[in-house]
């Protein structure tokens, strides 16, 4: 088996869309971070499935208000990435990102290139993370370029020409 330097190595030539979790409780507030691991679960259940670290203070908010958002985010929010990854308060994250709340009460971000707002479905530990997933209830799409990261940078698509 690798080490977990290799797996990291390795695992940093995916490229992937950059995406942020959201979710608002009682308890614990506005919340959201960061994510890199997003797939899509099942179209016939509208059902997606995200990887939350299950140290992550996200995680307590999703339990408890049973519900979240998923943002695919554009090229023009590579500081809303960078907040949601930690570096900056959940207040902060919130107060300099535009956002409103859909079906579920999830702040979805308006900029975003796509919000999925989410009912909580299962919550499965699998080694350091939890998988989350969640049925979708309202989707919104917005025109734009997404923002990917790839090699430990965000970077963004450039259209090849077709001969």
């Amino acid at each position: 088996m690798i080490n977990c330097a290799e797996f990291k190595h390795a695992i940093q030539f995916w490229t992937q869309g950059v995406g942020v979790v959201t979710t608002n409780s009682q308890t614990h507030g506005l919340q959201g971070m960061t994510i890199s691991a997003f797939s899509c679960l099942t179209a016939d259940f509208a059902q997606i499935l995200c990887c939350l670290n299950i140290h992550a203070e996200t995680v307590l908010g999703i339990d408890e208000s049973q519900f979240f958002s998923m943002n695919f985010l554009t090229v023009n929010q590579e500081k809303a990435a960078r907040q949601f990854a930690g570096g900056a308060s959940m207040a902060e994250r919130f107060s300099t990102n535009l956002w409103h709340t859909a079906a579920t009460g999830a702040p979805l971000l308006s900029e975003s290139l796509v919000s999925l707002d989410c009912k909580l479905v299962q919550k499965i530990h699998a080694g350091f993370h939890y998988i989350v997933i969640g049925e979708i209830q309202v989707s919104e799409v917005r025109e734009g370029q997404p923002l990917i990261y790839h090699r430990g940078n965000f970077h963004e698509l450039s259209e090849k020409k077709r001969d």
